[in-house]
């Protein structure tokens, strides 16, 4: 039986090692501590046969991912070297992530866009629901009552 419904989370710029800096090596669904990954982890968890986060530093990673410390990369600076849309494919291939019949991502354009090209050319239905949030409050809201 092929999987139904992924679901990609982004990463955060919050993390725990703000609040807790000789922390160590941290699970992924624990290290971004963001509102909005909090509201949208628990919307993937709800919902999602499967979920990943979208890390800009480490790509398509498990919530169970340990991620060793605090780091600032993110795809809205390319400065910050962030992972290539082409190692993102690369993943999606390796991982058979385009198996998943729906692939939902509950970010915003710069995520949506990252995971639009890494599934490209699978026959997974991409779905973006808050690309168009006026804010992430909005969008916090929306995915209170979204049921996909």
């Amino acid at each position: 039986m092929e999987p139904n419904l992924l679901i990609i989370v982004p990463c955060g710029k919050h993390k725990i090692w703000e609040n807790d800096p000789g922390r160590g090596a941290t699970p992924a669904r624990e290290a971004y501590t963001s509102p909005t990954f909090t509201a949208n982890r628990a919307f993937a968890e709800r919902h999602g046969d499967a979920w990943l986060i979208l890390s800009a530093k480490y790509g398509f990673i498990s919530p169970g991912f340990l991620i060793p410390q605090s780091y600032d990369v993110t795809f809205y600076r390319p400065e910050t070297a962030p992972i290539s849309y082409q190692a993102l494919a690369d993943q999606v291939r390796q991982e058979n992530l385009g198996l998943f019949r729906r692939v939902i991502c509950v970010g915003d354009r710069a995520y949506c866009d990252a995971v639009a090209a890494a599934f490209s050319g699978t026959d997974a239905r991409l779905e973006f629901p808050l690309l168009h949030s006026e804010s992430a409050e909005a969008g916090i809201a929306f995915l209170q009552s979204y049921v996909p």
